[in-house]
């Protein structure tokens, strides 16, 4: 089947909140459930550099290298006896208006433009990775400063529940959704020594998220990355 995109995934930043599930239900697709870890349900603000990318296997000139930053929470799906586990998106944050209206399109995501910059630097012992974008003339940032070398995930931990889920899911109606699948190999992480994180979650995604104002996430990743394709079929349910 063709990949409707090709692009490499680096350097993501996962920071971690817990959260009532009530206040993620109204933006549940129909025909997914939430998913859980030792009872808890999650959303991450997730910061990362998109590189290379490609439109059916075509690169995008100019535009190809940009930061994300988005919101997600995790959720599941059952067909037939596979768990298919995979993320919902409140939103997403890019700095280009072309890739936004393409993916809000052809996906039904919640794409938005806003200028981003990247500070990313690399020593034999450690990284520090710096993501910011800007929003009503305000900037916002998350930032960690981790070891070099990547570690395996280890199995049944929080970090493989935050980085296992391979689906996309977005609601196109009260009764239809949308399911398409993100291909990418087991990653490594790095161990995060210290983070900031200043982001106006009201502001961003609305009074329902104004609480994560004042609280520090419960856990901040970082993950390497790799090469990464998103297949055209995309299931209708």
């Amino acid at each position: 089947m063709t990949d409707f995109l090709k692009a490499r995934w680096e350097n993501l930043i996962m920071a971690n909140y817990v959260v009532d599930p009530e206040l993620l239900t109204p933006y549940l697709p129909n025909g997914v459930e939430l998913d859980y870890f030792d009872g808890k349900t999650y959303v991450s603000l997730v910061g990362f550099m998109f590189k290379d990318t490609k439109i059916f296997n075509v690169p995008i000139p100019f535009i190809g290298s940009f930061e994300e930053v988005n919101l997600r929470f995790y959720v599941k799906r059952t067909v037939n006896d596979e768990v298919r586990r995979g993320v919902v998106f409140i939103s997403e944050i890019i700095p280009s208006k072309i890739i936004a209206m393409t993916a809000n399109l052809l996906y039904k995501e919640h794409y938005r433009y806003a200028p981003t910059i990247n500070h990313i630097t690399n020593s034999h012992a450690e990284k520090k990775v710096v993501y910011k974008w800007q929003i009503n003339k305000k900037w916002n940032r998350i930032s960690v400063q981790a070891m070099a070398d990547g570690i395996c995930i280890k199995e049944n931990s929080l970090e493989e529940f935050i980085f296992e889920h391979y689906y996309g899911y977005s609601a196109l109606s009260k009764k239809t959704s949308l399911e398409y699948k993100v291909n990418h190999p087991r990653w490594n992480i790095n161990y995060v020594k210290d983070f900031d994180i200043h982001c106006c979650f009201q502001s961003l995604y609305g009074d329902a998220f104004k609480t994560l104002d004042n609280v520090s996430p419960h856990s901040v990743m970082l993950a390497e990355g790799s090469d990464v394709s998103v297949k055209w079929k995309k299931n209708y349910f």
